[in-house]
C-alpha cells in the first residue's frame, strides 16, 4: 500500500501557510523591541530583508520539488542532489525540532483559551484553565484530535485545514482593519482613559546595520514553515506544476499578511511606547489594541491568534510524519515506519511516533517551564536545511543529471546557478547571526543554549544513520543505486 495522490492546490498551499502562520505574528514584532535594542521604527524594513532569503529558500524548494516529488521532500532533495548522509541528519534534526514544536504550539495554545475566558468575564473558566491537569489535559486532547485527524487521510487533513485557515484570515483582519479606522491620538487617548498615562514622543534612532540584521535574522524564522509543502510531495496532484506553485503562493501571502498586519499595529500604537513597554513586559497585538478596540473585537483578534495555533498542529504533523516515512523507505529507519494504512492511505506508524515525540514535549514544557529552547533548534535546523537546498540547486546536475532533467520549474542553468550562489551566502549569513546571538546569550548554564543542543540532535541523527549504512552495506544493498534513484511511488 502506497500514499495517494489527492492533495490539489489549494490543499498545499494551505499546507504552507499554516505552518508559517501562527501566532508568533501576534508576539514577536513587538518584543522584538526588547530583543534588539535600536531597531525602533524599523520593524517593516527588518521583515522585508527577512522575506529575501526566505524568497531565496523557496525557489530553490520549488526548483528541487518539481524534479523530486516525493514525501519528505527536503530528506529526498538533499540526499540525491548531495549525499544521504546530509539528507538525512539535516532532516533528521528537522524532525526533532518540529515535533518539539507541535508539542509547545499544543501547550501554550491553553493561555490563548485562558484570555478570551477572561475578556469574556468567564473568570472561572478562566481560573481552572490555569490549573496544571486541566492545561495537560487540554494540550494532549488539541495534539491527538489532529493526529487523528491526519490519520484519517487526506480528505480529513484538507477539510479541516482549509476552513481554518479562511477563519485565520477572517479574524486576522480585524487589526488590519483597525489599522485604517484607528491612529495614534485615538491610542493616547485610550491609554489616558484606561492606564491614566501619556505618550512620550522619541525621535527615531538612525537606522543601523547591526540591529537590522539582527532583527531581519529573527524575523526569518516567521518564513520557514512552506518546508511542509515539500514534505507532502508523495500526495500531491500534478506536483511539477502545484507543488512550486503552492510555495510560491504560501510565501507571497503569508509574507503580504505579515507587514500588513505589523504595519496596521505601528501605525495605532507608537514604536516608542512599545519600546518602551517591551523591557518591562511581554506585548501582543490583542493587548495593544485593546486601547482602542471593545472587549468583543479583542476577543476576536485573541481567536484568531488561537486559531493560527491551532492550525500549526495538522501541518506540523503531516511534515514530521512523511519525513519518517521517506527515511524508513530509503532504509536509514525500521521498514515499519514506512506502512501505510490500507483505507486511509496515512502513514500511521509515523504519525503516532511523531505524535509521541510531541507528547514529551508537552510533559517537559510543563515541568521545566520553559519552552522556547525546542523552537530555537528548529529555527537552527531549517536555516541549515534551506542552505542544503540552495547547494543541492547548485550539485544536482553534476550529481545526477538524469534527476536534473526532470527539473519544471527555472530550467535555465545560469538562472540556477544565480539563485544557489544567493540563497546559500544569504541564508548562511542568517544562520551565523543566530547562532552567535545564541552563543552570545547570557544564560544560567551551557545546556540552555539552543546551538549545544542542535549539535547534540545532530550528533545523535549521525549514529542513527552511521549504524543503519552499515547494516544496509552488509546485507548487500547496493546504496549507490538506491539513492541515485527516487523512492517508489
Amino acid at each position: 500500500m502506497s500514499l495517494s495522490r489527492q492533495m490539489g492546490l489549494l490543499t498545499l498551499s494551505a499546507t504552507g501557510i499554516c505552518s508559517m502562520l501562527g501566532a508568533a505574528i501576534n508576539i514577536i514584532p513587538f518584543t522584538l523591541q526588547r530583543n534588539v535594542p535600536g531597531i525602533g521604527p524599523y520593524i517593516l524594513p527588518a521583515f522585508l530583508l527577512a522575506a529575501v532569503p526566505a524568497m531565496l529558500a523557496a525557489l530553490a524548494y520549488a526548483v528541487l520539488a518539481s524534479a523530486m516529488p516525493r514525501a519528505g521532500g527536503s530528506y529526498v532533495y538533499a540526499s540525491r542532489a548531495l549525499h544521504p548522509y546530509l539528507g538525512f541528519v539535516a532532516s533528521f534534526s528537522q524532525w526533532f525540532g518540529v515535533c518539539v514544536a507541535i508539542g509547545v504550539v499544543s501547550y501554550v495554545l491553553v493561555p490563548f483559551l485562558r484570555d478570551i475566558a477572561t475578556a469574556l468575564s468567564m473568570d472561572t473558566l478562566a481560573v481552572m484553565l490555569e490549573r496544571g491537569p486541566v492545561r495537560l489535559s487540554i494540550s494532549f486532547a488539541f495534539l491527538w484530535l489532529f493526529v487523528g485527524i491526519n490519520l484519517r487521510g487526506i480528505k480529513s487533513y484538507a477539510h479541516t485545514l482549509i476552513p481554518l485557515m479562511f477563519l485565520m484570515f477572517a479574524l486576522g483582519s480585524v487589526v488590519i482593519v483597525s489599522g485604517l479606522l484607528f491612529d495614534q491620538q485615538d491610542f493616547a487617548a485610550g491609554l489616558g482613559r484606561l492606564d491614566g498615562a501619556v505618550v512620550t514622543p522619541v525621535s527615531p534612532p538612525p537606522l543601523g546595520l547591526g540591529p537590522l540584521l539582527a532583527a531581519s535574522a529573527i524575523l526569518f524564522s516567521s518564513f520557514i514553515g512552506f518546508d511542509s509543502i515539500a514534505q507532502a510531495g508523495g500526495e500531491a496532484r500534478n506536483p511539477s506544476r502545484n507543488m512550486p506553485l503552492a510555495i510560491g503562493i504560501a510565501v507571497a501571502s503569508v509574507g503580504t499578511f505579515y507587514m500588513l498586519f505589523t504595519a496596521a499595529v505601528y501605525h495605532v500604537v507608537p514604536w516608542y511606547f512599545i519600546a518602551e513597554r517591551a523591557l518591562t513586559q511581554d506585548l501582543t497585538a490583542p493587548g495593544l489594541l485593546g486601547y482602542v478596540l471593545s472587549p468583543g473585537w479583542t476577543v476576536a483578534i485573541v481567536g484568531g491568534a488561537a486559531v493560527a495555533l491551532i492550525n500549526d498542529l495538522p501541518a506540523m504533523l503531516l511534515s514530521v510524519s512523511r519525513l519518517m516515512f521517506a527515511w524508513a523507505e530509503d532504509g536509514i529507519f525500521p521498514k515499519a515506519v514506512a506502512a501505510v494504512n490500507d483505507r486511509w492511505h496515512t502513514p500511521h506508524v509515523a504519525l503516532v511516533v511523531s505524535g509521541l515525540m510531541a507528547s514529551a514535549t508537552i510533559l517537559g514544557s510543563h515541568v521545566a517551564g520553559d519552552f522556547f529552547l525546542g523552537v530555537d533548534i528548529l529555527a537552527t535546523a531549517l536555516m541549515v536545511s534551506f542552505i542544503l537546498m540552495c547547494l543541492g540547486v547548485l550539485a544536482l546536475p553534476r550529481r545526477n543529471r538524469h534527476l536534473a532533467g526532470e527539473i519544471r520549474f527555472l530550467r535555465n542553468r545560469s538562472g540556477q546557478i544565480a539563485l544557489g550562489v544567493a540563497g546559500s551566502v544569504t541564508i548562511s549569513v542568517f544562520l551565523v547571526s543566530h547562532l552567535l546571538k545564541d552563543l552570545r546569550a547570557d544564560l544560567p548554564a551551557w545546556y540552555f543554549h539552543s546551538t549545544v543542543w542542535w549539535l547534540v540532535v545532530m550528533a545523535v541523527g549521525s549514529g542513527v544513520f552511521a549504524f543503519q549504512w552499515i547494516r544496509m552495506r552488509r546485507v548487500g544493498v547496493d546504496l549507490e543505486a538506491r539513492f541515485a534513484a527516487l523512492p517508489p511511488e
